[in-house]
C-alpha cells in the first residue's frame, strides 16, 4: 500500500503536535486541531471508524486544553499534577466497559476493521487526553499503553507511516513522562 499524501501531512502535523506536548508546550493545542482534522478524514478512509470519532474528540479537547492552559488554575499557572490511585483505577474500569460496549456496537452495526482493538485506541485515548487538558502527569503512562496498541493495528491497515510515528510517539511518551517529573519536581 501506498503512503497518501494526506498519511504524510496529517503525521507530520500530529509529531509536532505531539512533540510540543511533552515539551509542556502549548502550541501543541493548535497543531493538534489541524492534525487530527487531517487524520479523521484518513482514518475514515481506511474504515477506521472509532478513530474518526477519536479525532473528533480530539479537535474538541485541544479546544478545551488550549483554553485551561491559557486561563490556568483560577488565574494562576496550571501547574503538572498527579492523579489518586483511585481515580486511576475507575478510569481504567470505564475504559474497559467502553471499549467493550463500543467494540460491540462497531461489530455488529458497521464494516468496521478490528471493531474491539481500535475501540481500546478510542477509549484509552480519551482517558489519556483527559488526563492532559488537566496537565496530570499519568497522562503519560496511559499514552504509552495507546501507542503500544496501535502501532499493530495501523500496520495491519496499511498505515506503515503512521505506524511507525506511533513508534516514535511511544518514544516521546517515555521521554515525556520523564521530563514532566522533572517539571513537577521544579514546581512547574
Amino acid at each position: 500500500m501506498e503512503i497518501s499524501p494526506l498519511e504524510i501531512a496529517g503525521n507530520a502535523v500530529m509529531a509536532l503536535s505531539i512533540f510540543l506536548a511533552g515539551r509542556n508546550s502549548i502550541h501543541s493545542w493548535w497543531l493538534g486541531i489541524i492534525g487530527c482534522a487531517l487524520m479523521a478524514v484518513l482514518f475514515f478512509s481506511t474504515q477506521l471508524y472509532a478513530d474518526v470519532s477519536l479525532q473528533l474528540f480530539f479537535i474538541v479537547t485541544c479546544v478545551i486544553g488550549w483554553r485551561q492552559w491559557l486561563r490556568g488554575d483560577h488565574g494562576k499557572a496550571l501547574h503538572i499534577r498527579t492523579t489518586g490511585l483511585g481515580t486511576l483505577a475507575w478510569m481504567a474500569l470505564v475504559g474497559i466497559a467502553a471499549s467493550a460496549a463500543y467494540g460491540l456496537m462497531l461489530h455488529h452495526y458497521t464494516n468496521a476493521y478490528s471493531p474491539f482493538v481500535d475501540s481500546a485506541v478510542l477509549m484509552f485515548s480519551v482517558i489519556a487526553q483527559v488526563l492532559l487538558m488537566a496537565r496530570r502527569i499519568e497522562n503519560w503512562p496511559v499514552w504509552l499503553l495507546v501507542n503500544t496498541i496501535s502501532v499493530p493495528l495501523y500496520a495491519s491497515r496499511g498505515l506503515y507511516l503512521t505506524a511507525a510515528l506511533y513508534v516514535a510517539y511511544w518514544i516521546n511518551a517515555l521521554v515525556a513522562w520523564r521530563h514532566w517529573r522533572r517539571q513537577r519536581a521544579a514546581g512547574v
